[in-house]
């Protein structure tokens, strides 16, 4: 059982950067894909961005060109550096795997809050 922490959470003002950190339990090199979900409040949860184990990103049109996804060659961190954030991207963003023999694991999602 994978157990995902995600870290680098807080208050930011309009136009500024956050890093968000997820941990993996376990070192994984092989994945179907690794993202960042984010929920609102009153919304669904969203993709916001996800990686392959290739490498491959891809990104929700709202954020395309502001966050980058990124994992650490030690096969256990994930990483989503957001910049230019808006007060549209407040939400609580949660790490997810989907992995390679078909389980899927989150973690408890850390805070994001952006002022105008």
């Amino acid at each position: 059982q994978v157990q995902l922490v995600e870290s680098g959470g807080g208050r930011v003002q309009a136009g500024g950067s956050l890093r968000l950190s997820c941990t993996a339990s376990e070192k994984i090199f092989i994945f179907n894909a690794m993202s960042w979900y984010r929920q609102a409040p009153g919304k669904q949860r969203e993709l916001v961005a996800g990686i392959s184990s290739g490498g491959t990103a891809d990104y929700a049109d709202s954020v395309k060109g502001r966050f980058t996804i990124s994992r650490d060659r030690a096969g256990n961190l994930l990483y989503l550096q957001m910049n230019s954030l808006r007060p549209e991207d407040t939400a609580i963003y949660y790490c997810h795997l989907d992995a390679i023999y078909g389980g899927h694991f989150w973690g408890q999602g850390t805070q994001v809050t952006v002022s105008s």
